[in-house]
């Protein structure tokens, strides 16, 4: 009977936890976007620790500045930094209404979706073409002292 309780929790947990990780990942633009907007976001050095080591972008680099300027309006700009920057906050917003949901009738909806191989397969060959385009545009875009002044070995 302990186990079966010890479970429950868990799943719960999972789905709170779930929900803040969501939350926290749009609020953390948000706040980007509110109490630092005489920075220019253009030109900010990246917290990425792959693109201070190595001066290239990981393929999540982008995806805040992708978020700051969907929430300003500029769809263009936001798709330009990331292309699944409008996606995740459609993820997020799904991801809180649906584990809420969940936690509140204590149903599962769309496990088949979530552990489905296919679609997670396929979002990471997505994710890896997108990635080799980006690095192959970047490469061609940048000189490599350009490249290195974007890592700490400036």
């Amino acid at each position: 009977m302990t186990l079966i309780n010890f479970t429950i929790n868990t799943k719960a947990q999972r789905k709170i936890y779930g929900i803040i990780a969501a939350v926290v990942t749009l609020m953390v633009p948000l706040i980007l976007l509110f109490f630092n907007q005489d920075a220019h976001l253009e030109t900010d050095q990246s917290l990425c620790p792959l693109k201070m080591l190595t001066g290239f972008p990981c393929p999540g680099c982008g995806i805040t500045k992708s978020l700051v300027y969907f929430y300003e309006g500029d769809l263009l700009k936001s798709l330009y930094y990331h292309i699944l920057g409008p996606f995740v906050v459609v993820f997020c917003v799904v991801t809180i209404l649906v584990l809420g949901t969940e936690l509140i009738t204590k149903k599962e909806y769309f496990n088949s979706l979530l552990y489905n191989k296919k679609i997670a397969y396929g979002l990471a060959i997505f994710l890896g073409v997108y990635h080799l385009i980006r690095i192959v545009y970047f490469i061609q875009r940048h000189s490599l002292d350009e490249i290195v002044k974007e890592s700490i070995w400036r």
